[in-house]
């Protein structure tokens, strides 16, 4: 009976890792590229100049700027600075919709920064697909579940994948790439049992809303509005008053909390006598959403009105599983640790792809073409991994190519994104599996190391610019491409060499033990 269930948990290994697989590791992919979200997007905006933090000093620049330019809306929106985000970001919603603008930090005019979405597409990528709102958001939570089913189902099979971990053996064929799955997965499990589950935390108001239905019917804004601790701000009087300077306000939110860095600043009602000023401390600051970190002021008096609600213990849980998943709290080198995690996690599901039709292959070894199921797996297993780095390194290439003054120049650089990855599938359908494989690693390993030479010349901001001025951002994004490309070009150089060594290695590992090839499937 425990074979026999083993046996059965590892079929549902297989099965659900191969048929969610591919969705899996562009999740994956995108989702570890989300940790540095606000430095791709820096990168993508080249205009927008680091410059000193002074958060008083930027208040009073938006505050003049919002004056003048949207006096008459009904809601403002500030953003300031911070050490990972270059830019003061003002916003304002009137009857014509929202409106939002990068200002320079000293001299308050509006930077003419290029349209990109940067690091925010593949941030929404991660959890929204691409596809309209809920199911994006429905099929990335249920392919969370799948990835924390998938998690548990490879420890019940591999029972001995601790000792496990210190084994591998280099060129050895289908035997190699189980070493490398489980060496990789048991030195991240924590991590991955993490991410999968918070990632379930996030969106428990879709996969559980039973609760929410049965308190607030349909109006889940309420819903929110209670868990967060939101009051919505009176109507307007229709009355003018001036605005209190929104730098006082500051200064007091620093008396009550000293050394909080504030992330959003929200004026409702600006220039009415019922305006409200709410300052939001940064989510950098804890590793919990602490909806208590809000201070709502009168905008006419600046009179403290609120201060934001306390959190429950099972709030608390909740946030904290959530911020952990965002990982906004952590520090560069923390920072850096998610990312490796993050892409040991793709790796992860990378070789269990490869494993799984290597196996299959092995049986088919003699035979002149793959089955058509196989063949199948192959060209996705090639697109959805070689074709998405394509894709990836396509989106940068389109940042800098697309010309400036172009309307949707934002929407064109995803376009590219796309075409990308379409093209590497339709590539991956005309060639040969090991050609293909080779092919597309090697063109993206020659995209990836000419990016930072491509951003020298585009922008004058390469690595000769970024590294002696200490803008950390840009240079990271080109040494990681740099990096990557190299990485790329390395596997591309053994998948290019006459495979006579792997030929010679097949008879051994087609004589792989039964035991051992249950676990590998």
């Amino acid at each position: 009976m425990k074979e026999g269930f083993r046996q059965a948990m590892a079929w549902l290994h297989t099965w659900t890792g191969l048929v969610f697989g591919w969705l899996l590791f562009a999740i994956f992919l995108t989702g570890t590229l989300s940790y540095f979200k606000e430095e791709i997007t820096h990168w993508s905006q080249p205009e927008v100049r680091r410059q000193a933090l002074d958060p008083a000093h930027g208040l009073e620049v938006a505050q003049r700027y919002l004056l003048d330019t949207a006096g008459h809306a009904g809601t403002w929106f500030i953003r300031l600075p911070n050490a990972r985000e270059a830019g003061l970001k003002v916003g304002y919603r009137d009857a014509s919709g929202y409106v939002s603008q990068v200002l320079d930090t000293q001299t308050g005019q509006p930077l003419q920064a290029r349209d990109s979405r940067g690091g925010e597409f593949f941030y929404r990528f991660h959890f929204q697909l691409q596809m309209p709102h809920p199911y994006g958001r429905w099929l990335s939570t249920f392919c969370a579940f799948i990835m924390l089913l998938g998690l548990v189902t490879g420890i019940i099979t591999h029972k001995k994948f601790f000792k496990e971990f210190f084994t591998f053996r280099p060129g050895k064929g289908q035997r190699s790439w189980l070493d490398g799955h489980n060496a990789i997965g048991v030195l991240v499990l924590p991590f991955h049992l993490m991410i999968s589950y918070s990632s379930l935390v996030l969106f428990m108001y879709m996969v559980m809303p039973a609760g929410i239905m049965a308190s607030y019917g349909n109006d889940t804004d309420k819903y929110f509005n209670d868990l967060f601790g939101r009051n919505d701000a009176p109507a307007a009087a229709h009355v003018a008053a001036p605005l209190v300077p929104l730098a006082s306000l500051y200064a007091r939110v620093q008396a009550l909390q000293p050394g909080a860095h504030i992330g959003d600043i929200q004026v409702q009602n600006p220039g009415d006598r019922n305006a409200r000023v709410t300052f939001t401390q940064s989510s950098a600051d804890h590793v919990a959403y602490r909806r208590s970190a809000n201070w709502t002021f009168d905008g006419t008096t600046g009179a403290l009105l609120s201060q934001g609600k306390p959190e429950s213990g099972v709030m608390m849980t909740a946030f904290s599983l959530a911020g952990l998943h965002m990982g906004n709290f952590a520090g560069p080198w923390l920072r850096w640790l998610y990312f490796l995690f993050g892409m040991a996690g793709t790796a992860v599901i990378g070789t269990g792809l490869v494993m799984w039709l290597g196996k299959r292959q092995l049986k088919h070894a003699g035979g002149e073409r793959l089955p058509g199921e196989l063949r199948l797996v192959e060209v996705l297993n090639i697109a959805s991994m070689g074709g998405l780095l394509l894709a990836v390194a396509g989106f940068f290439w389109a940042n800098r190519l697309i010309p400036l003054g172009i309307e949707g120049r934002g929407d064109l650089e995803v376009d590219a994104f796309f075409i990308t990855w379409g093209l590497a599938l339709v590539h991956a359908m005309l060639r040969s599996g090991r050609r293909a494989w080779a092919e597309q690693l090697a063109l993206g390993a020659l995209a990836f190391v000419l990016l930072p030479l491509l951003n020298g010349l585009a922008t004058g901001q390469g690595l000769n610019h970024s590294l002696p001025a200490g803008d950390w951002a840009m240079a990271g994004v080109d040494l990681t491409a740099l990096a990557t490309g190299l990485f790329l070009a390395w596997l591309a150089g053994k998948l290019l060499r006459r495979p006579k060594a792997a030929a010679k290695r097949t008879p051994r590992a087609a004589r792989t033990p039964p035991a051992q090839t249950a676990e590998a499937s």
